[in-house]
């Protein structure tokens, strides 16, 4: 067996029944987080063109769907007992949440923004995960939520103290921040609830939950719905979201929570306002302003710190 984040982590835990290479698991997540990262691009072009919430029920329904097929080869199809269950819809009700507060954030605030405030996720999350599974911090992980938050609110208030001492967050600023109260407790319920389940599977359960939240909150607004008078570019919009930025991100953050623990994944935010930036910058919306950098640079360094493992061996045994 090994042990990471002081939790031993069996190998039957892993779908391949072998200890899986740290290494290879960080590769994924920063893979993860280049998807996710374009979910703010995507999301703010073509958020305008539907209510977030059957916006977010698309996203699901199709996720769910394309999943399905994979899951049923792969795996085989047995519903969940009640306790299982329990825990999909708690885990899925944060996403579900999340999203909703991203899609209507994005309709009054930028998406740079939106991805500074997603750099504050793993102090939100760190404290959860102390709360529910009793992770350690460690000093180098405080010091990178510290430095990770100086980061964020640099970009936010683009380096203007009066902004920031004034707290002029505006109107998405603030729905966005309670979608993220939402989603920090994602990875601590999934390192919670999982029952040695393969990831895969967790993922397709935590989204087959998500839309049956979805279809409560649409209610009858779902059969409302004229697909045919969507633009095609949103509905591809949407399927690229459903398949990129949902079915493989979620794969990738289940299986990484189940062995580097939720703070560690959740670190890998930091990077978001860097690949906002440079994903905004490549679809033409131009270079973030040179005021804004020192703080890019601050979430950046908040991420190496937080994977510092010096700190870590003090506190946790392994980083």
């Amino acid at each position: 067996m090994v042990e990471l984040e002081g939790k031993p982590l069996l190998r039957s835990e892993t779908s391949s029944h072998t200890p899986v290479s740290e290494l290879r698991v960080h590769g994924q997540l920063l893979l993860g987080r280049a998807l996710v990262t374009t979910s703010f691009t995507v999301g703010a072009a073509i958020t305008h063109a539907l209510d977030p919430e059957l916006l977010t029920f698309l996203r699901f329904a199709l996720a769910t769907a394309l999943f399905a097929p994979y899951i049923i080869w792969r795996h085989g199809f047995a519903i969940p007992g009640v306790k299982a269950f329990v825990g999909y819809f708690l885990i899925s009700a944060c996403v579900v949440i999340f999203f909703w507060c991203m899609f209507e954030a994005l309709r009054l605030t930028s998406a740079l923004n939106a991805a500074a405030l997603y750099t504050l996720l793993p102090g939100v999350a760190a404290i959860y995960a102390v709360i529910l599974v009793r992770e350690k911090i460690g000093v180098s992980r405080l010091a990178a939520l510290v430095i990770g938050a100086l980061g964020a609110l640099w970009v936010l208030f683009k380096g203007d103290w009066e902004l920031f001492l004034g707290l002029a967050f505006n109107q998405g600023d603030l729905i966005f921040l309670l979608g993220l109260l939402a989603m920090g407790l994602y990875t601590p319920l999934v390192r919670r609830f999982n029952r040695n389940e393969p990831a895969a599977v967790m993922a397709f359960w935590v989204l087959a939950t998500g839309t049956i939240w979805l279809a409560l909150l649409n209610n009858v607004a779902i059969f409302k719905l004229d697909m045919w008078a969507i633009d095609v570019t949103v509905l591809l919009g949407v399927a690229y979201l459903a398949v990129f930025t949902t079915i493989i991100s979620f794969f990738i953050m289940q299986h990484a929570t189940l062995h580097l623990g939720p703070t560690k994944v959740m670190s890998y935010g930091y990077l978001t306002p860097a690949l906002v930036a440079a994903f905004e910058f490549a679809a033409g919306n131009g270079a973030p302003a040179p005021i804004v950098l020192p703080g890019i640079a601050l979430t950046i360094a908040a991420m190496f710190v937080m994977q510092c493992r010096y700190f870590d061996a003090k506190t946790v045994g392994r980083g």
